[in-house]
């Protein structure tokens, strides 16, 4: 199966470390942080093999390209597939509503 390319956003890679720190300090829970970054992780290579094989998610907005998501325990991973590359682009609360922002 062909696997597609992962880049990381700052934008992601930004909401990942704040999540963490939440889990880890606020809440202080540094084994349920690592936990979710692992799953996270395993969620994305594993979507990497199908991106596209997925609904895309309804925007009020019509992005250049469509959006998805995956679903990590509470969290949300948002990412789009341009070319061969999957651009994972937020990951953020699963209660948010985001598919009504811009």
């Amino acid at each position: 199966m062909r696997k597609y390319k992962i880049r990381y956003l700052p934008s992601f890679k930004q909401d990942l470390r704040d999540t963490k720190n939440y889990i880890a300090d606020t809440l202080q829970n540094p084994e349920a942080a690592k936990s979710l970054i692992e799953e996270a992780e395993k969620a994305i290579m594993k979507r990497s093999e199908m991106p596209l094989s997925f609904e895309p998610v309804q925007l009020l907005y019509d992005p250049q390209h469509p959006y998805y998501k995956i679903y990590v325990k509470n969290y949300v991973v948002y990412y789009v597939v341009i070319d061969n590359v999957i651009e994972i682009r937020r990951f953020l609360y699963g209660r948010r509503n985001v598919e009504t922002r811009r």
